[in-house]
């Protein structure tokens, strides 16, 4: 299992370029496979910040995680992954997702009709733009699109399609790279997750796809305080359909217990249970532990250097 972070928080805060940018150039520097951003209200554009962490990076994986697709028509995700591509030599981890009702239709305004659908659509269209360059023509119930697609620098961009459903799940395998998940724990992973991954990558003969897991992570003396963080840090996705359903595959009743906390030894045998159930790239979220901003630290300091000590492989 290849070890990777995020370098732009998911739990609220608000990270600025200046510190997108240190925190990527340490990722690498300590030996990290790869460095994850989100697409969220709070944080940089997502392809954006990818640039933004290319220019101190040589060597390192550049993914998002995840970039929503209603908001955004697929040939112009195609050009900004591309340019993005170009910018970074190559290193572009393109995660994607239909996301939730609750951010394309309440906050964006738009249909959340066909998720499936649009998806399956999408990759159709980014499939095309990405085998150029050139005209880029497609005819669907969804997209229709016929343009000239030529970004100077531009290369295949590897695709990741956020799934969790068994019908996406066998999207992603026989279509793209492989899938991003959140909110699963080792048993949904194992019996969800990888099962319905693979039976779609083997209908479609490809290689067998990446399990990109995001998991919250806590080096800590107290791993019940830790679950109590945890609970509250990440409390909006318990109120979202799809991670209600996800999280019923498995054993976990919640963020709390997805969650991966304890000591050092705690923290190192939790996340290879993650890798025997099938994941193949950790994307680490951080975050602290403490009353106080020293205590924080602390904490922040003391499971960056586990992840730190685990890379690149574990």
């Amino acid at each position: 299992m290849r070890i990777g972070i995020f370098v732009s928080d998911t739990g609220g805060e608000r990270t600025g370029v200046d510190e997108l940018q240190q925190r990527t150039r340490w990722v690498e520097e300590q030996g990290f496979t790869s460095a994850w951003v989100p697409h969220i209200p709070w944080s940089l554009d997502g392809l954006t910040a990818l640039v933004l962490a290319a220019q101190v990076t040589e060597r390192i994986e550049l993914g998002t995680a995840v970039m929503p697709t209603y908001p955004r028509h697929p040939l112009a995700m195609a050009q900004q992954a591309l340019s993005v591509q170009a910018a970074c030599g190559g290193r572009l981890a393109l995660g994607i997702g239909p996301s939730h009702p609750v951010v394309i239709e309440n906050m964006h305004g738009l249909s959340y009709a066909k998720p499936y659908t649009n998806t399956r659509e999408y990759l159709e269209v980014l499939d095309r733009a990405f085998a150029g360059p050139g005209q880029v023509h497609y005819e669907g119930g969804e997209y229709r699109v016929n343009a000239l697609l030529d970004v100077p620098g531009g290369a295949p961009v590897s695709v990741l399609l956020a799934a969790l459903a068994p019908k996406m799940l066998r999207l992603a395998g026989s279509r793209t790279h492989g899938t991003i998940t959140w909110m699963t724990d080792t048993r949904s992973v194992a019996e969800h997750v990888v099962p319905h991954l693979h039976d779609g990558a083997m209908e479609a003969g490809r290689a067998a796809p990446r399990v990109v897991a995001g998991l919250p992570v806590c080096v800590c003396d107290d791993a019940a305080e830790a679950r109590e963080r945890a609970a509250k840090v990440f409390a909006v996705y318990e109120a979202i359909p799809t991670y209600q359903r996800i999280l019923a595959t498995g054993d976990a009743a919640g963020p709390a217990d997805v969650a991966v906390v304890g000591t050092e030894a705690e923290v190192t045998a939790q996340l290879a249970s993650f890798r025997d159930a099938g994941v193949t790239d950790l994307a680490a979220t951080v975050f602290a532990l403490g009353a106080d901003p020293e205590a924080r630290v602390d904490s922040m300091r003391r499971t960056h250097e586990l992840l730190a000590s685990l890379a690149p492989e574990l």
